[in-house]
């Protein structure tokens, strides 16, 4: 039986109009405490699927259920409830606002809440140590290298512990000290929480870490 908390997809299409691209998901499933990557060359619409599985994007046709909720059935507003409620998201160009510190770009799923408390902050504090930009917590993140800007990304992303991660080449801009750093915690914190991780990745070293991989160049112009 599939887990009523985890992720759903059943026979997912979807295609930019005027390109040749289509992807097409028959069926996927992740239990909540498990890890995916999505693994492939650049164009194989991995950041696609992504999209697609956030509410980002609107599916041509097929399904996309997290937990009890289907994605592909809220309208714009609900699904970005969805995401700030249940969703955290590592975007490729991180998706920063410069103008603001380390810490307050953490905090800003709590922000939009209106729920950021001291535990929360520490929560924030807690992870930018284990990320190592704790040094840098009260600058404004245009001052910080790209290495900096995409843990900020990651800590920001895991701050509200939510139940479904999504994580876009969080890595891409790291040492792969620093990377190995990233990818373990996220796996740590999907794992402890029983929440679902969905990466995507360039590295093979990382995909037996994983307890499924999906090979994007399986679901193209099926």
């Amino acid at each position: 039986m599939s887990d009523p908390s985890g992720l759903h997809v059943t026979d997912l299409r979807f295609a930019y109009p005027g390109d040749s691209f289509r992807l097409h998901v028959p069926g996927l499933e992740l239990a909540a405490g498990q890890a995916l990557a999505l693994a492939g060359p650049s164009g194989a619409g991995k950041s696609t699927l992504v999209r697609l599985l956030t509410g980002l994007l609107a599916p041509a046709s097929g399904q996309v259920r997290l937990g009890s909720s289907q994605i592909d059935a809220l309208n714009r507003e609900q699904c970005r409830a969805f995401r700030l409620q249940h969703i955290g998201l590592v975007f490729q160009d991180f998706a920063l606002l410069d103008y603001l510190s380390v810490t307050e770009n953490i905090l800003l799923p709590h922000q939009f809440k209106g729920s950021a408390g001291a535990l929360t902050r520490k929560k924030a504090q807690e992870l930018a140590e284990r990320l190592q930009i704790d040094r840098y917590i009260d600058k404004r993140v245009s001052q910080l290298s790209q290495g900096e800007r995409q843990r900020v990304a990651v800590a920001r992303a895991l701050v509200h512990e939510p139940r479904f991660i999504f994580a876009d080449e969080p890595t891409a801009s790291l040492d792969p000290s620093r990377g190995r750093i990233v990818v373990d915690l996220l796996l740590e914190d999907a794992r402890q929480r029983g929440a679902c991780l969905v990466m995507v990745t360039h590295d093979p070293n990382l995909l037996p870490l994983f307890d499924q991989t999906v090979r994007m160049e399986d679901l193209l112009n099926a």
